[in-house]
């Protein structure tokens, strides 16, 4: 199941991947029914295959596929010419930090198959994205787990407090840039549709 879910969230379907990671995670810290290496591995698996998976049916259907159905799950036209954008500039990059945020992680595999982004490359980074993000999440709320009992008290809303300044910070610098880039990658457009033959 944890295989499963994770290969759909990859291929680009929106279910909540991680959530099934952890849940799994802390179902083998408390029942010891299923080993946490077993989980990491299921999850790993999902996440290479899955994106790869992904990455097929944007090489093969493309931009006119997204462009036709993409608003429909929030790939506006400016967000596909940003995708473009980003992809032929920091494609590795994109497809490894892409797995730590949770809309990016959903289309990133189509999106480096739409943009064409060489499958050996998108292969290397995916295979370190995905081992690092789906064993980081089940070991690390497997240990967490072990953990949680000693952090209580002052300790624990301390913690509470930083992380919701964390993600609230990275929502805002997200969204910032967003809009920069986006204009950028218009810019860029723009002067490509002037000078097709540059």
């Amino acid at each position: 199941m944890v295989t499963l879910a994770v290969l759909l969230e990859s291929m680009g379907v929106p279910i909540p991947a991680e959530t099934c990671i952890i849940t799994a995670s802390l179902y083998c810290l408390k029942t010891h029914h299923l080993a946490i290496q077993g989980v990491a591995l299921a999850a790993i698996a999902g996440a290479i295959i899955g994106d790869n998976f992904g990455y097929m049916i944007g090489r093969h259907f493309g931009m006119p596929l997204l462009e036709k159905h993409g608003a429909r799950i929030g790939l506006t036209r400016e967000r596909l010419i940003l995708g473009r954008y980003l992809f032929s500039r920091h494609g590795s990059a994109i497809v490894f930090l892409g797995r730590f945020v949770s809309l990016l992680r959903v289309f990133v595999a189509l999106l480096a198959g739409a943009c064409n982004m060489r499958w050996r490359r998108f292969m290397l980074f995916n295979t370190l994205g995905g081992t690092c993000w789906a064993g980081g999440y089940a070991l690390g709320t497997y240990m967490l787990g072990r953990k949680i009992s000693q952090v209580s008290g002052p300790t624990g809303i301390a913690i509470g407090i930083v992380t919701l300044i964390g993600l609230v910070g990275s929502g805002l610098f997200l969204r910032k840039n967003e809009q920069r880039l986006t204009q950028q990658a218009m810019k860029d457009a723009a002067e490509l549709s002037a000078y097709p033959g540059t």
